[in-house]
């Protein structure tokens, strides 16, 4: 047992607490998906603003994942861990109770930049309090929460927005979060263990200022620019994009040769492998977050649909992971070429079936039809997503998987934010800003823009699976230490657990 690690009932209740938080996250990266519509109306929003709605929890996220790992290295995991979860908390209740777009994005950032301090402690704090050999049935345990709210938050949202509580009705995605907050914080207190890394790392801050700029400046003109007409500096905060993340490679290569304190270790890049999988994940994730972001506001921008028929029929995409995700994980482990190739051209179908629905059904289109197509989705993605860290990790030394799995799951988010930025720039520039008239006319102009647009994430899919080849070659599963040792080197590191799989 490990220097502080707990007996009894408290260790348990402590991996109850992380649990928590691992499902606020997953709840809060998709819980607005099928609320954002209604989000828009209420509160007289632009599509611009309701992008960043959801793109920004992603965006912060991704941003500070690497870091908040760090800070809980030199401060102690569960100061930093608490503090996540408790301005997490007051975020959440900010968000629920704003009064501008201004408000809100902001409290979408807050949330995000607090679960990348949460998620980092998560197995640092299960590698101090249980035994070497129930480390994966606890990480087994807290993914399995996380994942749970992943594929619950849409159809959470939109039965809490549907159901209009006390009168509420969007506003209670986010107040939902309170209580699960606060719960968290007395039981956390009580039971969490207190500790610090043998060695406290040196914060890399001037590559968070850059990378951030980085990211910033390309993902604002994505957002921004249909809304303001693509002024002339719009152009040239995008092109500027590409000297800053130039300059934080060069930062971190500095970095690294001088003190080892990289934010993102160079080293990791040598390997080819682990390039490309960085761009393999990238690619999905791009394409299978906005796939439900444009079919959301189809439904209920376009058609008319309420927020709990979309919520429902949106319901089988959760279903189809399930249905193919044991699949993909335990027999996905030796063979992730293909299991991610496949996993890709399946999602690369359902795209194009949504295509085919969306302009042959135009306003006749019904609940089957959609909820096919989400299944569809859902079946690709349970056969690849459970192992494609998996698949990026695999030629990486074991020295360097905990920097690199923290890399992955910020691709992951930044890849969700992208995609998001991207499809709704083309979508929301294909409809145009006057979502008025006649509900056949609106239901012409989102079916014609819709089936458009998807060709984007027919593209990533199809992108995806011709690059699959260039992830590492599949290893039998002894030459893991068995099954169980290739999950904990998989799953034990300290970007927290695999990507997010909604």
């Amino acid at each position: 047992m490990t220097d502080t690690a707990q007996s009894g009932r408290a260790r348990w209740v402590a991996l109850g607490v992380l649990g928590i938080a691992s499902f606020l996250d997953g709840l809060d990266a998709n819980i607005v998906t099928v609320a954002l519509p209604s989000i828009q109306r209420d509160m007289e929003i632009g599509f611009a603003s309701a992008q960043w709605t959801m793109a920004g929890y992603a965006l912060a996220f991704s941003m500070f994942l690497i870091t908040g790992g760090r800070l809980g290295d030199v401060f102690g995991a569960k100061r930093v861990f608490m503090t996540g979860v408790a301005l997490f908390t007051v975020a959440s209740a900010l968000c629920g109770l704003a009064v501008s777009p201004g408000m809100l994005i902001a409290g979408r950032f807050t949330q995000g930049f607090m679960a990348a301090l949460m998620l980092p402690q998560v197995m640092a704090v299960i590698v101090r309090t249980f035994d070497r050999k129930e480390w994966a049935l606890a990480a087994g345990l807290v993914g399995g929460l996380l994942s749970l709210g992943s594929i619950g938050g849409p159809l959470l949202g939109g039965l809490l927005t549907d159901l209009d509580l006390m009168g509420l009705g969007w506003r209670t995605v986010f107040f939902v979060n309170v209580p699960i907050g606060i719960l968290a914080l007395i039981l956390g207190a009580r039971s969490l263990p207190s500790f610090r890394a043998d060695e406290r790392p040196q914060l890399d801050m001037p590559g968070v200022v850059l990378l951030t700029a980085a990211s910033l400046s390309l993902m604002f003109p994505l957002v921004q620019g249909r809304e303001q007409g693509w002024p002339a500096w719009m152009f040239v905060v995008l092109a500027a994009s590409v000297p800053l993340f130039l300059a934080f490679v060069v930062h971190e290569r500095r970095r690294q040769a001088k003190n080892g304190s990289a934010l993102v270790p160079p080293t990791l890049f040598r390997h080819r492998s682990f390039s490309a999988g960085l761009v393999v994940t990238l690619l999905a994730f791009t394409g299978i977050t906005s796939f439900s972001f444009v079919l959301t506001y189809h439904l209920q921008f376009g058609l008319g649909w309420s927020v709990g028929d979309t919520a429902l029929a949106i319901a089988a995409w959760p279903l189809g992971i399930v249905a193919t995700f044991q699949l993909g994980w335990r027999f996905g482990a030796t063979r992730e070429r293909l299991f991610v190739a496949a996993g890709a051209l399946i999602m690369a179908l359902s795209s194009l079936a949504a295509i085919g629905v969306v302009h042959t059904q135009g306003a006749g289109l019904t609940w089957p039809y959609v909820a096919g197509t989400a299944f569809l989705m859902g079946l690709g993605m349970g056969l690849s997503t459970p192992i494609l860290a998996t698949a990026v990790l695999g030629d990486l030394p074991p020295e360097d998987a905990g920097a690199g799995s923290g890399v992955v799951n910020a691709a992951t988010q930044f890849g969700a934010a992208i995609g998001i930025a991207v499809v709704g720039a083309v979508l929301f520039g294909l409809v145009g800003p006057d979502t008025a008239g006649t509900a056949a006319a609106r239901a012409a102009d989102f079916s014609s823009a819709v089936s458009l647009t998807l060709w984007y994430n027919v593209a990533a899919f199809l992108l995806t699976a011709a690059l699959a080849p260039l992830l590492p070659r599949s290893k039998p599963a002894d030459a893991e230490a068995g099954p169980a040792g290739k999950a904990e080197r998989t799953d034990l590191t300290a970007g927290g657990l695999v990507p997010d799989p909604a």
